[in-house]
């Protein structure tokens, strides 16, 4: 069966089966492999994408509920957020082994967008489902704040 929706501002259809994790199609069947497979039950964040704008797990999303809706994954992340994330990523040097950094970065994307000015709590809510093996919490909420800072000019 074909699924189509809009990914990364391009319009697809896939010829996969309608309960397929929305992270293989992505991955196998559109080539794009920056969202990462984790832990398979939605816990982790590691394949975290935005649907219409909103973060989602796309290993428990299955590719027929996105039929006609918008994807973004994090070969097509953009935007003022995106690029105030992105360098704040760089400059403060979060990743360490960086395998989760594709789902850390479209959480803390998603989190600016929809409040620019985040709390303590604001983060550790937003991040509550990213885990990083690596723990480095500490400079991914540094890079959230510098991000911040950075948007409000």
């Amino acid at each position: 069966m074909a699924v189509s929706f809009v990914l990364n501002g391009e319009p697809v259809s896939l010829d996969v089966d309608p309960e397929m994790p929305l992270l293989w199609a992505v991955r196998e069947f559109a080539g794009l492999t920056g969202t990462k497979f984790g832990c398979g039950a939605a816990q982790c964040g590691a394949c975290t994408v935005h649907l219409e704008g909103q973060p989602v797990r796309s290993c428990s999303t299955p590719v027929s509920s996105v039929e006609g809706q918008s994807v973004t994954t994090i070969e097509g992340i953009s935007g003022k957020a995106a690029a105030a994330v992105q360098a704040a990523w760089q400059r403060i040097e979060v990743p360490q082994c960086g395998y989760c950094q594709s789902g850390q970065i479209m959480s803390a994307v998603a989190l600016l967008e929809q409040t620019p000015k985040p709390t303590d709590d604001d983060i550790n809510s937003a991040m509550s489902g990213n885990i990083c093996r690596c723990a480095t919490y500490v400079r991914i909420r540094s890079a959230i704040h510098a991000a911040a800072t950075t948007m409000e000019g």
